[in-house]
């Protein structure tokens, strides 16, 4: 009935973007740098940057080596523990949070 329908339909699609190929990615991240648009002040100290931001990568590393992960929640510090939800917010959330006043 429709022969335009098959005639479109016998041929393949073809997409109209166009890619160039496989994409890859570096194995080793690129050398830390000053941003190109930075000022010349900043790209000067960058390198003093980078040696404390690596210093203080050790100590955090030991650090966080040092703590173990809580199997439990009752290990966290209470400030982290589910807190009781009170009767009025309750009633707000099963309203939709419309106005209870």
């Amino acid at each position: 009935m429709h022969p335009s329908l098959r005639v479109l339909s016998s041929r393949a699609h073809q997409p109209l973007i166009k890619f160039l190929g496989k994409r890859t990615y570096p194995t080793t991240p690129s050398p830390p740098q000053a941003h190109p648009a930075a000022p010349a002040e900043l790209k000067s100290r960058f390198s003093e940057f980078i040696k404390k931001i690596e210093a203080s990568g050790e100590k955090a590393s030991t650090t966080l080596a040092s703590n173990s992960v809580l199997s439990e929640f009752w290990q966290a510090p209470e400030r982290l523990w589910r807190q009781d939800i009170e009767e009025a917010e309750i009633d707000a959330i099963l309203s939709g949070g419309a106005s209870l006043h």
